[in-house]
């Protein structure tokens, strides 16, 4: 047995038992499931039954060889040898779920397929348009885990992962101290986190024409991800935004985040060039140092997204992005968070002159999200002490044409520290390049500082369909009638469910905003579909909600 594998041994067998009771991986749900589990094994490994080690993943290499995981009690390890950077996994596997809410720690990254910069290379993997390349399946139940911030998750293009959780049976990525016990509510940099990659239109790449119609690529089209360089460089992007990556069901990411340089950070999840192909539904990211979800150009659509304790931006997107992101809750962290949504519409935006900047929008090449339903609960805290900026509400700038309804804002359960403090609800910086194009409608805002006017977008333009509580100042404003009557947005235990629109009330009335085909203003989880999610109920947290008793 390696050094490694042994280390792994003692280390796995002297942390099980706390790895039960005092991490906050083995939660489990209080929810009914009424979904299909529709994951299968299509690899070349067995799972359940037989000896310990037929639990643990296996895959044949090139040469014909059985490569297998190493079972440590519940849990199995998995040298860099089985896989890592440079030693990619290129045929099917599936992970299975183990017994015991057992979890697969990996000592290496987890890498499918491999990272292409040139068309002669993929096309050496037989990799066209995606789906091409080998699948990663994880049963229902699963736990992965990684040792450190240097490991992470890569779904290079062509290659594909299919994660397809329940509600009692999520699967969780996570890191080695959440399994050992170790790991605080709100730690992060614990592991990388996970990007996965597709060939989805991207506006870094070069285009003849009009998306949607005769868009045509101009030479190769090959973007590295940030937060990794060199070998591990993972490369997005092409002129296919109904390609497919697989499927994330019922999927919980926690405790991610590696900073390789300013600005140049790994997130919970990054969606490059990913297409509308690939479904995602019921996703939540959990404790995260940089962004929650980054989204460069592509058109993946995600349905029921939770966002707790992003320490950047909650939602990120960037460079064309098409795709719809239906029924999401962010709530950041009380002391430590930026925006909500930070969206930019043309990469690079600043270095593009006007008729350039121009050409993109008429092109359909800027980024146009639909966001529907979408619960921001704002930090209280917005001091300078905040691992990146302020903690604010949407931030949408470069060229952008967002389509956004039925959405609240809240940012009003502390009084702020001091009149310094820069905590907005919105602020659109090129509004009016994109005004015909853009659209916000249904919003309920309250903030203490409810708008950061730029380029035409004032507070009477962002007024029009929506409404701006009257809350401000000095005032803290609970918004779930706790301490004020005049607020009532929220309700449940702890509060992050929407009313009724007909029993909300904004300024001590009904609200003036107004919804489309009558669908509830904010998110629409409750506590019945909330029960696979980590850190909002009772039972599956390690720390009540900062805001519960405000």
């Amino acid at each position: 047995m390696s050094n490694l594998r042994k280390l792994s041994a003692v280390m796995l067998i002297a942390t099980l038992v706390s790895a039960c009771d005092s991490g906050d991986i083995n939660i489990q749900p209080s929810t009914t499931d009424t979904s299909t589990d529709n994951s299968t094994n299509n690899s070349n490994n067995t799972s359940g039954g037989g000896t310990a080690n037929d639990q643990c993943a296996s895959y044949l290499n090139s040469s014909g060889q059985t490569i297998q995981g190493i079972a440590n009690g519940d849990n199995c390890s998995y040298p860099a040898t089985f896989v890592d950077v440079g030693n990619p996994i290129r045929t099917n596997i599936t992970i299975p779920a183990l017994p015991n809410s057992g979890a697969h720690i990996f000592a290496g990254s987890l890498i499918m397929g491999r990272s292409c910069d040139s068309n002669a290379c993929l096309t050496a993997d037989d990799i066209r348009l995606g789906g091409d390349g080998p699948t990663l399946t994880v049963e229902a139940g699963a736990n992965l885990a990684f040792a450190t911030n240097a490991q992470y998750v890569a779904i290079h293009r062509g290659s594909q992962i299919q994660a397809i959780g329940t509600a009692t049976n999520p699967i969780t990525f996570t890191s080695q101290s959440d399994v050992q016990g170790t790991v605080g509510p709100e730690d992060v940099q614990q592991w990388g986190g996970m990007l996965i990659a597709g060939f989805g239109i991207d506006n870094d790449c070069a285009y003849t024409g009009t998306v949607g119609t005769n868009l045509a690529l101009t030479g190769e089209c090959h973007i590295p991800a940030e937060g990794l360089t060199g070998n591990d460089e993972v490369r997005y992007g092409g002129i296919n935004n109904s390609d497919s990556s697989g499927r994330l069901e019922y999927v919980v990411v926690k405790h991610t985040g590696n900073q390789i340089g300013a600005g140049n950070e790994l997130n919970g999840i990054t969606f490059g060039g990913v297409g509308s192909g690939t479904i995602v539904n019921n996703l939540q990211v959990y404790s995260t140092y940089d962004d929650g979800i980054e989204l460069f150009g592509g058109a993946v659509n995600i349905t029921n997204f939770v966002a707790l304790y992003a320490r950047d931006d909650s939602i990120d997107i960037d460079s064309g992005y098409r795709g719809t992101i239906t029924n999401a809750l962010v709530i950041q962290s009380q002391s430590d968070a930026n925006r909500c949504i930070e969206a930019d519409g043309i990469d690079g935006y600043s270095s593009k002159d006007a008729a350039t900047i121009a050409d993109f929008i008429a092109r359909g090449l800027n980024s146009q999200p639909t966001i529907t339903n979408l619960t921001c609960i704002l930090a209280a805290d917005t001091g300078a002490n905040n691992t990146h900026d302020p903690s604010q509400g949407w931030r949408l700038r470069e060229g952008i044409s967002p389509t956004i309804t039925n959405s609240m804002v809240l940012g009003t359960f502390e009084a702020p520290e001091d009149a310094t403090e820069d905590n907005w609800c919105v602020r659109f910086d090129n509004y009016d390049l994109v005004q015909t194009t853009a659209s916000i409608s249904g919003v309920i805002w309250a903030c203490h500082d409810r708008i950061d006017p730029r380029n035409g977008f004032t507070e009477a333009v962002a007024a029009v369909g929506n409404q701006f509580a009257a809350a401000s100042g000095d005032v803290a404003v609970s918004a779930t009638a706790v301490t004020d009557t005049g607020l009532v947005v929220l309700e449940g235990t702890p509060p992050v469910f929407s009313i009724a629109d007909a029993t909300k009330v904004v300024d001590g009335a009904s609200p003036t905003a107004t919804t489309t085909a009558g669908t509830v203003i904010g998110s629409t989880f409750t506590a019945a579909n909330l029960g696979w999610t980590f850190g909002i109920l009772d039972g599956s947290r390690s720390q009540p909600l900062w805001f519960e008793n405000l």
